[in-house]
């Protein structure tokens, strides 16, 4: 598993309104690392001008270098329209060295209003920045064109994308003998009609579309391809911008060294997608393109447009992304108990008859109690208890229910789903705080607090204290629960509103507060990801060396499946986010997860800690429970 960081100086190239060529935006930069500086090139546009005719932003290549990643000096233009089949601009450079020259491909447009027959893939050769061959490459439609940058069994290799103004798009390898084969258009046309033999398709629907990114970069595992996934791309929104269902991601390939046309690995989605400010608004907003990645130490550096407007930098360890491309890998960060699910639901209590799920825990000396959600056939939820000494067996399980619905706003109203519901427990001088979620029936459901004395726990005297709604009226609140320490002085409460991870400071719990959040966000849905939809707190976050880690479930918007990813947020400031998996560490894999009362669920609300080794108590397809463990300093590598 892995996170992506965002350069804290992003974006790092913006729109300069002293140069016209360069005025109205700067993206989809490329880079090539040289001895003690950078070089990029990329697409700049100008503002309005009448060019043939046309009154339009004009698109050439810029050029800059940097030391320092703040300082970008030598910003030229250095490709510009100069023949018919480019007259209308030149984009999207990719930039690759082989030998002494540098291959510069770009789009080149021919026409205007652009359609499929006027964009073409162009080239520029060059030595020293200052002179350029030219030439135009393919004889239909395509983008997005790079060549490998170094020869595959003795020859040039390119990948490219084709038909993307033709849908559906292709990206597609192609091999040449020699330099100038590059613009022989009779080897295109040929190879073109048999196209379906070089495309490499890594679409997860029909209506995805791809492009290539950046070039391929060579590691001890294969090509490293980072590459533009688009969802519902060419559903236009009635304004002319793209729709409200259009997403951008950037996504990972991994091909094999020899033959490039093999995906040998892959990522499950979208390595990050559009949630920052300049990623949002721009020029076309909501636009994260990648158009270039280098490797620096232990980290792949991604190059990429943001919104269409400004040139952005995103870092991820090589390693870890390398290891998420591979089947398999979350088995490597979590491992279900072979002998799941540990609980089921008893027939003979009426109470706990028809699931259990969802389960809260916390450890008392050796002791691992594990608080439970439990279901009637009535769809009544009550709170049941068992426990376990090594984690995994159950011990003792109790008959009757250690909590049940008794206020108003708890009590069933109507036929349906009711009660009290995924406890979260945190032990705090010697008492146990209880957040679970209190339903009715009819009302939304709200976050209740309940309390009770270690001792009387220990002894099974269920003296719990009268519950209290600490959330507004007619809010959707969920998934809480009291941070186990406190906060400069003060209590902090994690907690679901809407769709997102929110946290509070409670001046006091003792007694507990009454309707008093508001709900700073922490932690939001991110477009076109896994957690696209929603997000929710598992179980209370744990204190580490490097911060709070925090497991959270999110649920995707295209299959609504709950998998579980972690953040990291800052000791002094939990309101920070330190870091965040890009990628679940758990999902919904076996039978008793995919199938039940809500299928495709894995949901944790408990957790416990023994030595390196974390418990992790879920419930599956709000149907029965299990657990999985993990290395705790296996999970905090991942924000390495």
């Amino acid at each position: 598993m892995f996170f992506v960081k965002r350069s804290i100086n992003n974006p790092l190239i913006v729109p300069d309104a002293d140069e016209p060529w360069q005025a109205e935006a700067v993206f989809n930069w490329c880079p090539f690392q040289e001895k003690g500086f950078t070089r990029f090139v990329y697409r700049a546009m100008s503002a309005k001008e009448f060019s043939h005719n046309v009154n339009l932003s004009v698109s050439v290549i810029g050029y800059a270098e940097t030391k320092d990643f703040v300082n970008f000096t030598s910003r030229r233009q250095i490709i510009f329209p100069e023949y018919d089949w480019e007259k209308f601009g030149c984009e999207d450079p990719r930039m690759v060295k082989i030998g002494k020259k540098y291959y510069i491909f770009y789009t080149a447009l021919s026409d205007y209003p652009f359609d499929a027959n006027s964009i073409k893939v162009a080239l520029a050769i060059t030595e020293d920045f200052e002179h350029f061959e030219k030439h135009l490459i393919t004889p239909f439609n395509a983008k997005a064109m790079t060549l490998f940058p170094q020869k595959i069994n003795d020859k040039f290799t390119a990948i490219l994308s084709v038909d993307t103004d033709n849908p559906p798009s292709k990206i597609s390898i192609i091999q040449f003998d020699k330099e100038e084969d590059m613009w022989n258009k009779e080897i295109w046309t040929k190879w073109y009609k048999d196209i379906d033999k070089y495309r490499i398709d890594p679409r997860r629907f029909d209506t995805d579309h791809i492009e290539v990114g950046a070039p391929p970069i060579k590691t001890k595992k294969g090509w490293l391809l980072i590459y533009s996934h688009i969802q519902n791309y060419f559903k236009e929104h009635k304004q002319g911008f793209y729709s409200e269902d259009t997403v951008f991601g950037i996504e990972a390939l991994l091909l094999e060294t020899e033959n490039p046309t093999k995906i040998i690995g892959k990522s499950r989605g979208a390595i990050f997608s559009s949630n920052e400010s300049y990623e949002k608004f721009g020029k076309v907003p909501g636009v994260v393109f990648p158009s270039g990645a280098l490797i620096k130490n232990k980290d792949l550096e991604i190059y990429y447009g943001g919104a269409d407007m400004v040139c952005c930098l995103a870092t991820v360890n090589l390693e870890n992304l390398l290891a998420s491309l591979s089947s398999g890998n979350m088995d490597k960060f979590i491992k279900r108990y072979d002998k799941n699910p540990i609980l089921l639901p008893k027939p003979e209590n009426a109470w706990e008859n028809y699931a259990v799920f969802n389960p809260g825990a916390f450890q008392d000396g050796k002791t691992i109690n594990i608080v439970y959600r439990a279901m009637s056939s009535e769809n009544t939820s009550f709170f049941g208890l068992v426990t376990s000494k090594d984690g995994l067996k159950i011990n003792s399980r109790l008959d009757q229910p250690i909590y049940s619905p008794r206020a108003d706003f708890e009590s069933k109203k109507q036929p349906g789903n009711s009660g009290c519901e995924d406890p979260r427990l945190t032990l705090l001088n010697d008492q146990i705080y209880m957040c679970y979620t209190a339903y009715d029936g009819i009302n939304l459901p709200r976050v209740a607090i309940s309390h009770i004395s270690l001792l009387d726990f220990r002894n099974k005297n269920w003296n719990w204290s009268n519950p209290v709604l600490i959330s507004p009226d007619k809010v959707d609140d969920k998934d809480a629960c009291i941070f186990p320490e406190k906060i400069d002085g003060k209590y902090l409460l994690i907690h679901r509103i809407g769709n997102d991870i929110c946290a509070d400071f409670l001046e006091s719990i003792d007694p507990l507060p009454e309707i008093s959040m508001t709900g700073t966000p922490i932690v939001l849905p991110r477009l076109g990801m896994w957690d696209s939809e929603k997000v929710g707190l598992t179980a209370p976050p744990i204190k580490t060396k490097k911060g709070w880690l925090l497991l959270y479930h999110g649920v995707s918007k295209s299959r609504h499946t709950y998998r579980v990813g972690a953040v990291l947020l800052d000791l002094k400031n939990p309101f920070l986010v330190i870091g965040r998996t890009d990628q679940p560490i758990f999902e919904p894999r076996e039978k008793y997860e995919l199938e039940g009362q809500v299928p495709n669920v894995v949901f944790p609300c408990g957790t416990a800690l023994i030595k390196d080794k974390l418990f992790i108590y879920y419930g599956g397809a709000d149907s029965v429970i299990g657990v999985a463990t993990a290395s705790l300093k296996k999970l905090l590598s991942m924000f390495d």
